[in-house]
């Protein structure tokens, strides 16, 4: 589950999954009270067919809602993607990367866990996306990535 970092038409909203596979929504009143979540998102792609899940909090752009994704595709291979969300309302899909953002290459492939890259959440800083992100369990890295491209691709 992540909260999304500020409450929109004064409700707080999650993304959650509520069944290891698809990425929902909820909105509540009460940040200590859920129900009723609403199907955000499906695996639509190769590189996310076994499940799709969210890397962290929805970032605010002015473009919209940026949600960093994990995929899960065949061999059990996690790859990193986004989707991006209305601003005003969070249930409609503007976007969403038909590749992924970052996918396991080279040495990534190798580890206590193969193939896979994970990120539990990421920030802008001077027009560029920082996204810290897991090894196959064994390492940690960092990539820039430019924010307008990255926007300009989802819309």
């Amino acid at each position: 589950m992540a909260l999304f970092p500020r409450r929109i038409d004064g409700r707080y909203v999650m993304l959650t999954r509520q069944d290891d596979e698809n990425l929902y929504l909820a909105f509540s009143d009460n940040p200590h009270f859920w129900s009723d979540p609403l199907l955000l998102q499906e695996p639509q792609h190769p590189w996310e067919f076994v499940k799709l899940g969210n890397c962290g909090s929805p970032i605010e752009t002015e473009a919209g809602w940026l949600v960093l994704t994990h995929g899960v595709g065949p061999m059990r291979k996690y790859c990193i993607g986004a989707t991006l969300l209305d601003l005003h309302d969070p249930a409609r899909i503007v976007g969403q990367l038909k590749e992924p953002l970052l996918r396991p290459e080279g040495n990534e492939r190798e580890g206590y866990v193969p193939n896979v890259v994970y990120s539990c959440g990421a920030l802008v800083h001077n027009g560029q996306l920082i996204l810290p992100y897991g090894v196959s369990d064994t390492a940690s890295s960092i990539v820039r990535i430019e924010l307008s491209e990255l926007l300009a691709a989802l819309t």
